[in-house]
């Protein structure tokens, strides 16, 4: 058993989070820009390893992808090409950045850190990882 690494994808930069090796506790990592994600995770699996990626899929409310959508998937098209042997799960991420606001208001952060887009995009890919791992689908892979 290896960690895990989650993306948050935003066509500016992406929020990385990563499970301790154990698989017990989901960690923001980093925030990179796009254009860097691949280079990014290219560094991260040489230096610390993942068995594979959880990819938040953006969903409107009734459960069909969103909008933006069309932007992920050809990222993590290329990233499936650059990296063919790493296992790419998308998992619903319907309010992760409303639930990244609300814990940054219930731990203290200032004004000034809550208009943070960097820890907004981290902590929202925190809660797409231990939101898979609470889930069903992560229980039947």
């Amino acid at each position: 058993m290896g960690r895990i690494l989650a993306i948050d994808f935003g066509r500016k930069r992406c929020g990385i989070a990563a499970t301790d090796p154990m698989r017990i506790v989901a960690s923001g990592v980093a925030t990179v820009p796009s254009a860097q994600l691949i280079d990014y995770i290219r560094k991260y699996r040489a230096d610390q390893g993942f068995d594979f990626i959880v990819v938040g899929e953006p969903r409107d409310m009734k459960g069909n992808p969103s909008e933006s959508t069309r932007f992920l998937r050809p990222a993590m098209t290329r990233l499936q090409k650059e990296l063919p042997d790493v296992r790419i799960v998308y998992f619903d991420e319907r309010f992760t950045s409303v639930l990244a606001h609300k814990a940054m208001l219930d731990g203290g952060l200032g004004k000034m850190a809550r208009r943070d887009k960097a820890l907004v995009d981290e902590i929202s890919a925190t809660i797409i990882l231990n939101d898979f791992l609470s889930s069903r689908q992560y229980q039947e892979l």
